[in-house]
């Protein structure tokens, strides 16, 4: 013990000892006490009950050979107590090995644990029992595996943000110097191309804007409103009307009426950057958009003539900034944000996306929840 005064108050204050800080970082001891006291106290009790017994029997019988009475409880007592002794030290051996095994799996959990804190994604070992442990291990292996393709995105993202500036940057920091210095002389068609460059990284912004909108919304069931879905694509429809004729593209809509769980503005948005998709791929001038209830869900499916996708690269359209175009040209497509901002406001609906492709006849499909069924769940 030891005095403090602390305020003008005089007060006790006890150091932790050894044996407290053992229990308070050691799990294994902490169960090696637990039990051991259980077991004590019912060999306690069962030693207790069958002396009593055997006392009884005693006054009640006379003892072989003449004992008397005190030595027969002399004796029941040492045998009692060497039979909680010897017990006592057998459950304390068998229950150390057979606990620890128990343990080093939650410590080499920690060890992973602790790595993933330094920024290692290593999974954690895996064991062959399907008890709580080992579902907590392959939890946590799970969470390794995404943390780690989290991380790997985020890189390669930084690295696509820089490599999407560095160009239309690069050209209206030498234009602009070059016209600042006199080298050239302003025309129409560079002032042109310089509005391009700017129109570009405008696009650019304003799709990262909308897809960290979508990143931080996280919109509950509570925020779903019953809408007709007929309405939400009609009027994405009609908003690209000008641009599709303009285009010559015939547009082909065979439409189920369907009330649907979603955000309205969010589905119309998914619907525009399908249809700015076909205007950047189109190569047949035509396409089809079709939608209709599937079991508890209402599929919408885009169907048109593009560029060939490879069936292995099918998945990784919805991802950030992927193109199919290697060389990244411009003129062939845009920052590749169009689809990943698709997929994750679905993922807001609780709801799936995918392609299926045909050689050069591609369909991107969604579906959303039919609010009926989600009423009846």
């Amino acid at each position: 013990m030891k005095s403090l005064k602390r305020s003008g108050e005089w007060g006790i204050v006890l150091l932790p000892t050894k044996g407290l800080f053992f229990w308070r970082r050691s799990f294994l001891l902490k169960l090696i006490l637990i039990n051991l006291l259980v077991i004590a106290i019912v060999i306690w009790l069962a030693g207790v009950s069958v002396k009593d017994f055997a006392c009884l029997l005693t006054k009640q019988y006379q003892v072989m050979g003449g004992a008397s009475g005190s030595l027969f409880d002399q004796t029941m007592q040492f045998y009692l107590i060497r039979a909680i002794i010897l017990a006592v030290i057998v459950a304390c051996i068998l229950y150390y090995f057979l606990v620890r095994k128990l343990i080093l799996p939650l410590q080499n959990l920690g060890v992973c644990a602790q790595k993933m804190a330094r920024g290692e994604f290593y999974p954690c070992q895996e064991i062959s029992a399907d008890d709580e442990i080992g579902r907590l291990i392959s939890d946590f292996n799970h969470l390794a595996v995404k943390l780690q393709q989290t991380e790997e995105l985020r890189k390669k993202m930084v690295s696509d943000i820089a490599h999407e500036l560095r160009t239309p940057l690069t050209n209206l920091t030498g234009y602009l110097e070059a016209l600042d210095t006199g080298v050239i002389q302003g025309n129409q068609e560079l002032y042109h191309s310089l509005h391009e460059e700017a129109l570009h990284l405008t696009g650019l912004v304003e799709e990262l804007h909308q897809l960290n909108i979508w990143e931080s919304k996280r919109l509950g069931w509570n925020e779903l409103q019953i809408i007709p879905v007929e309405d939400v694509i009609a009027s994405a429809l009609k908003s690209f009307e000008l641009e599709l004729d303009h285009r010559q593209i015939k547009v082909e809509a065979n439409i189920q009426a369907a009330n649907i769980l979603g955000n309205k503005e969010g589905l119309k948005q998914v619907i525009a950057n399908l249809l700015k998709n076909v205007l950047k791929y189109d190569r047949g001038g035509w396409v089809k958009i079709a939608g209709k209830p599937v079991n508890s869900v209402y599929k919408v499916v885009v169907t048109n003539l593009g560029q060939p996708i490879p069936e292995n690269k099918a998945d990784q359209v919805f991802e950030r900034f992927y193109r199919l175009d290697s060389a990244r040209n411009r003129k062939t497509g845009g920052v590749g944000l169009g689809l990943a901002i698709v997929k994750e406001i679905i993922n807001q609906h609780r709801g799936e996306v995918g392609l299926i492709s045909r050689e050069d006849e591609h369909s991107f499909w969604f579906t959303v929840q039919l609010a009926n069924q989600e009423k009846e769940k």
